[in-house]
């Protein structure tokens, strides 16, 4: 933080607006840090707190909203790419999903606070049609709540953070040290996470053309199962003739009725 308010007092706006618009598009960067600053600076007339609040939310709505357009015109892609990044990746679109079909739009507003959603709120909307004026009304409203949020805690804990600072300074070269251990420590985290979480990146296929010869042939040793996501599934829409339905949201009670002598094989969008 220390760091960052001499480049506030230099950059503040251009700074500001840079990495809350990284963080929107899914740039692991400390917006969070930057907000709690230029409000902090605000505070002590480095910068304009109207100007930097506008100038924030619009660089946060315009990610969230490249984002919305991306995930409407790729569809999963977006998401399987950013959910391959994350630290639980089995889990990451079916938390996100899970988290819409519970809340619905409001998950909008509260996604900035929910560390994993975040960036995947914005996609996951475009990718299920939701109306471009109805996904800018609560994606605003959610921006405005979690900017407001950071900026007011540096703004009125501007004088505590002042007495951060100036520890740090005189901590000198021992803190340093600290951040740099911290920093080893995240990395290392993040790799054993990668680790454990392998077994999740390479996920089994079989080619349609090999299973329909084990349907013709076999039938009856298969189970075939529609787990498409609620986002794209219609109670109406078409499945593969003798597939049964299986809602991903509520996987732990539908599964216990699974037969254990069966192969069985899951078809999702």
């Amino acid at each position: 933080m220390d760091t960052l308010l001499p480049l506030f007092a230099r950059h503040g706006y251009s700074l500001l607006a840079l990495l809350v618009f990284m963080e929107a598009v899914g740039v692991p960067v400390p917006a969070a840090i930057a907000l709690l600053v230029a409000g902090a600076a605000s505070a002590w007339h480095v910068m304009n707190p109207v100007t930097a609040f506008a100038l924030a939310l619009v660089a946060m709505v315009v990610g969230d909203w490249l984002m919305f357009l991306v995930g409407r015109h790729s569809g999963w892609a977006l998401l399987g790419f950013l959910c391959r990044l994350s630290m639980n990746p089995e889990t990451c679109i079916l938390r996100s999903a899970e988290s819409f079909y519970k809340r619905g739009k409001s998950t909008l507003v509260i996604a900035k606070f929910i560390p994993g959603i975040n960036t995947m709120a914005p996609p996951l909307a475009g990718s299920m049609r939701m109306p471009v004026w109805r996904f800018l009304r609560y994606d605003i409203a959610g921006a405005a709540l979690y900017i407001a949020a950071y900026f007011g805690a540096g703004f009125l804990g501007s004088r505590f953070l002042r007495q951060i600072i100036n520890g740090l300074s005189t901590a000198g070269s021992a803190m340093e040290v600290v951040i740099i251990v911290a920093v080893m420590a995240y990395i290392a985290y993040r790799a054993w996470i990668y680790y454990k979480h392998r077994i999740y990146r390479v996920v089994p296929r079989i080619q349609v053309e090999e299973l329909a010869l084990r349907l013709s042939e076999e039938k009856e040793k298969l189970l075939l199962v529609d787990v498409r996501s609620h986002g794209y599934y219609d109670a109406d829409a078409s499945r593969i003739h003798g597939s049964i339905r299986l809602e991903p949201n509520n996987l732990t009670e539908e599964i216990k009725g699974f037969p254990r002598d069966k192969d069985i094989y899951l078809y999702c969008t």
